[in-house]
């Protein structure tokens, strides 16, 4: 059995668009093209390969051939860069998408591939989730590289170890006044912390090391790193920030530690094993970026 390159990058395109009609304005077709290809690639695998739903959704099986599908797309960019490519390829930059965790994405992530951007021809699909849950996406096939807190290769992937980011609970005098946070921290139990959606579990570990039951506690949720910043600069709650967020608060006072161990968050990069030049000198920028912003990982 055979899976149709051209097949395969129509499914592709709609699961990435969303939509059949999306998809087929990006390839310049039909939409009636578009799902008769797609019932075609169906039929030969013996397999339903989308959800019709808005959005489109992959199945198991579809995410298998979205993933070729991107693999096959990324090898032919660096096939056409090896080669000086042609006039009509090199006016199509490659698409990499990527999976980063909130705190990396604002900080040194985006540095990193601003030097790759400038020596390459690609352009960058940012998702952002939390570090735990990045791996899943390389597993779908959404993502051909993520920063993830998983040390274990995901299947098909290679994976290096980046550094640690380490976190320290942080609230303003004022809160900490308000609610009455002594030294102990039992407060915390019923005091409200800032958590940046409601996988994040960071604020939850920090409660658990001191022996604090993060069950009762109200949680404001502000889905990105700096906004979440504020509103712990702002006094909602209180939470776990990074140094490059709280260093110079600290210093001046307008936030203090509530006491308690760090948090250290390990931080790996994972990439697909396909010996794609361009996604290694997208790892390799990240690894120099990391190894200036995070403090260093014991292996």
């Amino acid at each position: 059995m055979e899976i149709p390159l051209d097949l395969a990058r129509t499914l592709a395109a709609v699961v990435d668009a969303g939509t059949f009609e999306a998809a087929a304005a990006e390839l310049r077709v039909t939409p009636s093209a578009v799902s008769q290809r797609v019932k075609q690639l169906e039929q030969r695998l013996g397999r339903v390969l989308v959800v019709r739903a808005r959005p489109v959704r992959a199945t198991e099986a579809g995410a298998v051939v979205v993933r070729l599908a991107r693999q096959l797309a990324l090898l032919e960019q660096d096939a056409l860069a090896a080669f000086g490519g042609d006039p009509g390829a090199s006016d199509r930059p490659a698409v990499l998408p990527l999976a980063v965790n909130a705190d990396s994405l604002a900080t040194w992530f985006l540095p990193a591939l601003a030097g790759v951007e400038r020596r390459h021809r690609v352009v960058f699909d940012l998702h952002r989730d939390d570090q735990d849950f990045t791996a899943g996406l390389l597993e779908s096939g959404t993502v051909m590289g993520a920063v993830t807190s998983r040390a274990e290769p995901v299947a098909g992937c290679l994976v290096r170890p980046l550094g640690v980011m380490r976190y320290r609970a942080v609230a303003t005098p004022d809160y900490v006044a308000r609610w009455s946070v002594d030294a102990d921290g039992s407060a915390l139990a019923r005091a409200p912390r800032v958590d940046l959606d409601r996988r994040d579990d960071l604020q939850a570990q920090y409660l658990h090391a001191r022996g604090i039951d993060a069950a009762g506690s109200p949680r404001h949720f502000v889905p990105a790193s700096n906004d979440f910043a504020a509103a712990v600069k702002l006094g909602l709650g209180w939470g776990l920030l990074p140094g490059f967020q709280s260093d110079a608060e600290l210093a001046d006072g307008s936030l203090v530690p509530l006491g308690g161990p760090p948090v250290d968050v390990p931080l790996h990069w994972q990439q697909w094993n396909l010996g794609s030049p361009l996604l290694d000198a997208v790892a390799e920028a990240l690894a120099q970026e990391a190894a200036t912003a995070l403090r260093p990982q014991r292996l």
